[in-house]
């Protein structure tokens, strides 16, 4: 599956190469990132980890992983990526999803989710776009329900997280009969 490089005026998404790596380093070592996290990256080796993890996916077509760049300032801002990918079912999630805190609150995070969800529902005719959470995180759930995405259900003890905790997972979506009208309202009032 090819990947292509989705941007707009706030933000550069580019696929993750493993050249990557020193410019996330300076990103990953933030600790708050990790708190509610399913995984923990605190070196090199566990990032190398991390990284590998999702070229292995790409190659298996199940996930594409996306270096953030913002382009107001050039700088390395975090990772995401497609993930889940179910071609014949036309649905993707996105997730993995972790910005630095000097660009959370920025407007960022809205503009790459606007470019990701745009290219899934206008270019790859996705039916389905799905984000999960952690149900301690508050900061991700409202953001997820700031752009127009509907919570659909938690799912209790669903994944274990790197620090042992039992984590219930919240899901949400929007779907491709949703996009246009979430588009205009939410997206629309910005010039990506």
């Amino acid at each position: 599956m090819e990947q292509p490089v989705l941007e707009n005026k706030r933000v550069l998404l580019r696929p993750l190469q493993p050249s990557d790596a020193d410019a996330l380093m300076e990103v990953a070592l933030e600790p708050s990132l990790w708190e509610v996290g399913l995984t923990r990256v605190s070196n090199r080796e566990e990032l190398e980890r991390y990284m590998q993890i999702a070229f292995t996916d790409r190659e298996q077509g199940t996930s594409l992983p996306y270096l953030i760049i913002d382009k107001a300032t050039g700088k390395v801002a975090g990772s995401t990526r497609f993930c889940g990918i179910v071609l014949q079912h036309k649905r993707t999630e996105i997730g993995y999803t972790w910005i630095h805190p000097d660009f959370q609150r920025s407007g960022l995070n809205r503009a790459m989710k606007f470019a990701m969800l745009q290219y899934a529902f206008e270019v790859w005719g996705m039916n389905r776009v799905e984000l999960k959470t952690d149900e301690r995180n508050e900061k991700s759930r409202n953001a997820m329900l700031g752009i127009g995405c509907k919570q659909e259900g938690i799912l209790r003890h669903h994944m274990i997280t790197w620090t042992g905790h039992l984590r219930n997972s919240v899901f949400f979506s929007i779907l491709k009969e949703e996009w246009p009208e979430i588009k205009e309202r939410i997206f629309g009032k910005y010039d990506f």
